[in-house]
């Protein structure tokens, strides 16, 4: 097992190697863009890879810190294989790992009304399962394992705060009592096993210097109707949704020595929106 260093923990990552996964997603760029500002050289990793090097080269502009792309469907262990091989063939190691590639299923786009519970389809329940869980498993699995070999590591699982408290469906009335759609509840279950997976390998790897931790973020604010944002805002102590920059202080804090005594935790960044 790797000894932290003495001294005063650092935040920053210079000489790590970081993978985040849905890299091309609207928080999964933040994610990117905070490790790199850390020091870290970043992989981005999506299923469109051209996401991904959309991603890796505004990561690098802004930066100019060396990046990456990889294409890699997260419930594929082939396709992740492929990726892991790439990273390691050009950097030679992965310390940091951000599991961020989700889904969050919009049910009724595709039905062209609310879906409640009763009524939701079992595909689409397997699907957010197969991607979130799933997902997150095979790229522990494959990627982690790396790390629990070299003896360091850290892995950041995003969960949710739909994993902790149940959705409050009045949130997605409008103003006329219409319920426009419902929160899933495999989009909740999904979660709750990726917090549940985090306490697993936090207590699996402990000895092997891998720590894996969990964040949980609230509600970020992307294109949803004025009603919505308020009706949330007034349900956060702080008084509005999160922006998407929101969580960059929290990743650069999972990911660096400045956690080191940190595992199996699960670090909730949500303007407040879970203590009501």
């Amino acid at each position: 097992m790797t000894m932290p260093p003495e001294g005063a923990p650092s935040f920053r990552l210079q000489g790590k190697v970081a993978i985040v996964t849905g890299a091309a997603g609207l928080l999964g760029r933040e994610h990117c863009l905070a490790l790199s500002e850390a020091g870290a050289c970043v992989v981005g990793v999506d299923q469109a890879l051209e996401g991904a090097r959309e991603t890796a080269y505004d990561v690098t502009r802004r930066t100019g810190g060396e990046t990456m792309a990889a294409r890699a469907d997260v419930t594929d262990p082939v396709s992740l294989g492929r990726a892991r091989d790439d990273v390691l063939a050009r950097f030679g190691r992965i310390d940091v790992l951000v599991n961020n590639a989700a889904i969050n299923d919009m049910v009724e786009k595709r039905h062209g009304a609310a879906v409640p519970f009763e009524e939701h389809p079992l595909a689409d329940w397997r699907h957010t399962l197969d991607v979130n869980v799933t997902g997150t498993f095979l790229c522990c699995q494959t990627l982690g394992a790396h790390m629990a070999q070299r003896g360091s590591g850290s892995i950041v699982n995003i969960a949710s705060t739909y994993g902790i408290v149940a959705p409050n469906q009045s949130l997605y009335r409008d103003s006329t009592g219409l319920q426009t759609m419902y929160k899933s509840a495999a989009y909740s279950t999904s979660k709750g096993a990726v917090l549940s997976l985090t306490r697993h390998l936090a207590a699996y790897w402990g000895a092997r210097g891998v720590r894996v931790n969990a964040l949980s973020p609230g509600g970020v604010r992307n294109g949803q109707d004025d009603g919505f944002v308020a009706r949330y805002a007034e349900r956060t102590p702080l008084g509005r949704m999160a922006n998407s920059n929101d969580y960059r202080g929290a990743i650069v804090f999972l990911a660096s020595d400045a956690s080191s005594y940190l595992t199996g935790a699960n670090i909730v960044v949500d303007g407040g929106f879970t203590i009501w």
